[in-house]
C-alpha cells in the first residue's frame, strides 16, 4: 500500500507535491470515488487511480537535459500564451515535465522527468543540490564585493547560504562571475544582484548537480546516460532504480517551425 500522491508521482503524472494539490483539488478517483484525503493509501496493482477522468498507467522512468533558451517559460503551460518547454519536449514521447524552475529570461540546464521521487528529492533543499551560473552584472565588482556574495546577502526572506563566487572579467562597466548556489529561491541571484547594487543583466545556467549543457544548442535536450545517473544515485540517492536510457535523444521536432523556440540574440 502507498500514498496516493507517491502512486500519482511515480506514474509520472506530476511531482508528489503538485499531486497532492490534484487530490485536494477533487481531481483524483480510486475505484470510482473522489478521493481529496491526503494521505489516503492504495494499491497501485489493485486499485483503479483515474485523473480527470483518465486512468494512469506507469510509465518507463524517462530522466532528460534540457537547454532552456530566453523568452520561454519553464512550465507546461503559461495563462499569457508565452512559449513554454513543454513546446521544446512533446518528442519525449512521455509525460514529463520540468524540474524546478528558470526564469523567462534564464538560459540554461534544466532536467524534465516523469519520477515525482527523482524531481522532489533534487529540489528538497536537504540535498543542497548545487546550480552554477554564468552572471553579467551592472558596475565593477571588485573582490570584497564578490566575497560579500560568498558569505551570503541578506534578502527579505533571510541571508542566502554561502556561495561559490569566482571573478571572470570586466567588460567596460560591467562585470562576468560565476556562481553557485544550493539553494532553490524565487528570483535568487537577481536579487542577490539588487540587493548589493549590482543589477543582474544575463544570466545563464550552466550546471545542475554537476550535469551540464554541452553541445546542447537553445531549445534541444537528450536523455541522461547511464554515467550520470548512476553519480546522481550516489550523491543525492535517486533515481531509486537506475534504468539504461534509450540510445536515441532529440535533434529537432518533425515540425520544427510550429514547434522550436528561437533563442534570443545575445545582448
Amino acid at each position: 500500500m502507498l500514498r496516493l500522491q507517491k502512486v500519482l508521482a511515480r506514474a509520472g503524472i506530476a511531482s508528489r507535491r503538485a499531486a497532492e494539490g490534484l487530490i485536494v483539488a477533487g481531481r483524483v478517483r480510486v475505484d470510482g470515488r473522489v478521493v481529496t484525503q491526503l494521505g489516503t493509501k492504495v494499491d497501485p496493482r489493485a486499485s483503479r487511480v483515474e485523473v480527470d477522468g483518465q486512468r494512469i498507467v506507469r510509465e518507463a522512468p524517462v530522466y532528460i537535459v534540457l537547454h532552456k533558451p530566453r523568452s520561454v517559460m519553464s512550465t507546461m503551460r503559461d495563462p499569457q500564451g508565452r512559449p513554454t518547454v513543454r513546446e521544446l519536449i512533446l518528442d519525449t514521447n512521455a509525460r514529463v515535465y520540468p524540474v524546478g524552475r528558470l526564469d523567462f529570461n534564464t538560459s540554461g540546464v534544466l532536467f524534465a522527468t516523469n519520477d515525482g521521487d527523482f524531481a522532489e528529492a533534487l529540489l528538497h533543499p536537504r540535498r543542497a543540490v548545487p546550480k552554477t551560473y554564468v552572471v553579467k552584472v551592472q558596475g565593477l565588482m571588485q573582490e570584497r564585493d564578490v566575497e560579500g556574495w560568498r558569505r551570503g546577502v541578506e534578502l527579505e526572506d533571510g541571508k542566502t547560504h554561502p556561495a561559490k563566487v569566482k571573478l571572470l572579467r570586466h567588460e567596460a562597466d560591467k562585470t562576468w562571475l560565476e556562481l553557485t548556489i544550493t539553494e532553490g529561491r524565487n528570483q535568487q541571484v537577481r536579487r542577490m544582484g539588487e540587493k548589493t547594487g549590482f543589477r543582474v543583466m544575463r544570466l545563464a545556467r550552466t550546471s545542475f548537480a554537476g550535469i551540464g549543457s554541452e553541445g546542447l544548442a537553445p531549445g534541444r535536450w537528450r536523455h541522461l546516460t547511464l554515467d550520470e545517473l548512476k553519480a546522481l544515485k550516489r550523491d543525492y540517492g535517486v533515481p531509486k532504480r537506475i534504468v539504461s536510457p534509450p540510445v536515441t535523444s532529440q535533434s529537432w521536432p518533425k515540425k520544427p517551425a510550429a514547434r522550436r523556440v528561437a533563442a534570443p540574440s545575445s545582448s
